[in-house]
């Protein structure tokens, strides 16, 4: 069974990595770490975090 894409109330700024880390079984600390890293790269990763943060419902 997974679980379902959602952004958990304790969350900071906006939620988004904390609920990938739950949807995948991740640590929220290294998903965060990697959208940090991945922001020194070109590519649209802010607009991506911004897009899921508009469309992932909040628990």
């Amino acid at each position: 069974m997974t679980r379902a894409l959602t952004r958990p109330r304790d969350r900071m700024i906006g939620g988004v990595c904390a609920g990938l880390a739950r949807r995948f079984g991740l640590s929220t600390g290294v998903v965060r770490l990697a959208f940090v890293l991945s922001c020194l790269l070109p590519g649209p990763q802010f607009i991506a975090y911004l897009v899921l943060w508009a469309l992932m419902p909040s628990e």
